[in-house]
C-alpha cells in the first residue's frame, strides 16, 4: 500500500511522542524542512516536559493522532526518541492512522510505532529526527532524507559500504529498528513480524552481554530464523560499555556468532541508526539486500 506522495508546499507536522525536545532543536529542524520547500505545523504538545516524557501519554497520543487526522498534513515527523512511544499504543487508533496513508518518520523509540504500523501493511520511514539533525552530519545524511521525502529511494553513493558477514541475496519487506524495542514488542498485541523479511537492527548504549541477550531472545522466539536476511547498523558505544564484573567481547563478534550461524545474507556497519551519520530508509516495502556487494535496492515505491 504506497503512501500519499509528499510534494513541496505540503505540510509536515512535528510531533514529540516520547522524550522531550528543546525549542532550539525544534526551530532548527523547522528551518531544515522549510528550506526543502515544506510548510511546518508544530503540534500543540511538542515542547511539553514531564520528566523523561514530553508531556502525559494522552497529550502525546493526541498530537500524533490529530496529525494523521488533519487533512492539511502530508507527513508526520517525530522530533526525537528516548522513551515513551509504547505507552501511546492504548491511546491510538492505529487503523485510522493506517487509513490516513501518510509518511511517519523517525527512529529509536519510534521503532514501536514502525512495528505496529508495518504489521498492518503501512510503510513507514526510519529516519533522522530533529535531535539528530541538530548536530553536524555528513551532507549525504540530509541528501538521503531529502530523496526519501521526494519518493526517490536510491541511496547516496557517498554513504559508506557495510561489511559482509554472510554473502548472498535476500528479498522481502524491510522491517525493524532499535533492537531493544524489537525485543520489547515480543508477547505484546503489536509484535515484530519477520517471516520472509529483511530485518534491520541497530541500538545504542547497550552492554555487550545485553546485545547477546537480545539476539538470543530473537533466536529463542524463532523470529531470527524466520527472517530472510539481516541488515545490521551500528551498536553505538557498546564496545565501550563492558561490565567489568561480567566481561565482554566486540559487538560485531557477537552478531557473527549468534546470527551469522544461520547462514542468511547479513551485513554489519550499514550506515543507519544511532551512528553519527545515518541513511533514511523506508520500512514495510520490498527491497533486495545483496550482502556480497553490500547494497540495498528497493523494489517498490514508498509513495504513489
Amino acid at each position: 500500500m504506497p503512501l500519499r506522495l509528499l510534494r513541496p508546499g505540503d505540510t509536515v507536522a512535528l510531533v514529540t511522542p516520547a522524550s522531550p525536545l528543546s525549542a532550539e532543536k525544534l526551530e532548527f529542524v523547522t528551518e531544515v524542512l522549510v528550506a526543502e520547500g515544506y510548510r511546518v505545523k508544530v503540534m500543540p504538545h511538542a515542547l511539553e516536559v514531564d520528566d523523561y516524557l514530553a508531556g502525559d501519554d494522552a497529550s502525546r497520543a493526541k498530537d500524533l493522532q490529530e496529525a494523521f487526522d488533519d487533512d492539511e498534513v502530508g507527513a508526520v515527523f517525530c522530533t526525537r526518541g528516548g522513551y515513551g512511544c509504547a505507552r501511546l499504543l492504548p491511546h491510538l487508533d492505529l487503523d485510522r492512522i493506517v487509513g490516513a496513508n501518510k509518511m511517519l518518520l523517525g527512529f529509536s523509540d519510534v521503532t514501536t510505532l514502525h512495528v505496529a504500523l508495518n504489521r498492518r501493511g503501512m510503510p513507514t520511514v526510519h529516519s533522522p529526527m530533529a535531535l539528530t539533525l541538530f548536530y553536524p552530519r555528513e551532507p549525504w545524511v540530509i541528501e538521503s532524507l531529502r530523496r526519501v521525502l521526494r519518493n526517490d529511494l536510491t541511496l547516496p553513493a557517498e554513504a559508506p559500504k557495510p561489511v559482509t558477514v554472510v554473502g548472498g541475496i535476500a528479498e522481502g519487506p524491510v522491517v525493524g529498528g532499535c533492537m531493544c524495542l524489537l525485543t520489547d514488542s515480543i508477547g505484546t498485541p503489536e509484535p515484530l513480524e519477520t517471516e520472509g523479511k529483511i530485518l534491520l537492527i541497530e541500538d545504542v548504549d547497550e552492554h555487550p552481554h545485553r546485545i547477546d541477550a537480545m539476539l538470543t531472545h530473537l533466536l529463542n522466539s524463532g523470529l531470527a530464523q524466520r527472517a530472510a536476511g539481516f541488515l545490521v547498523g551500528e551498536m553505538t558505544r557498546t564496545d565501550e560499555r563492558v561490565d567489568e564484573a561480567i566481561g565482554g567481547k566486540p559487538w560485531r563478534t557477537i552478531f557473527r556468532e549468534r546470527l551469522g550461524s544461520l547462514g542468511k545474507p547479513m551485513v554489519t556497519d550499514f550506515p543507519l541508526g544511532h551512528a553519527k551519520n545515518m541513511l533514511t530508509l523506508p520500512l514495510g516495502i520490498r527491497a533486495r539486500l545483496d550482502a556480497t556487494d553490500g547494497t540495498l535496492t528497493y523494489l517498490e515505491p514508498l509513495c504513489a
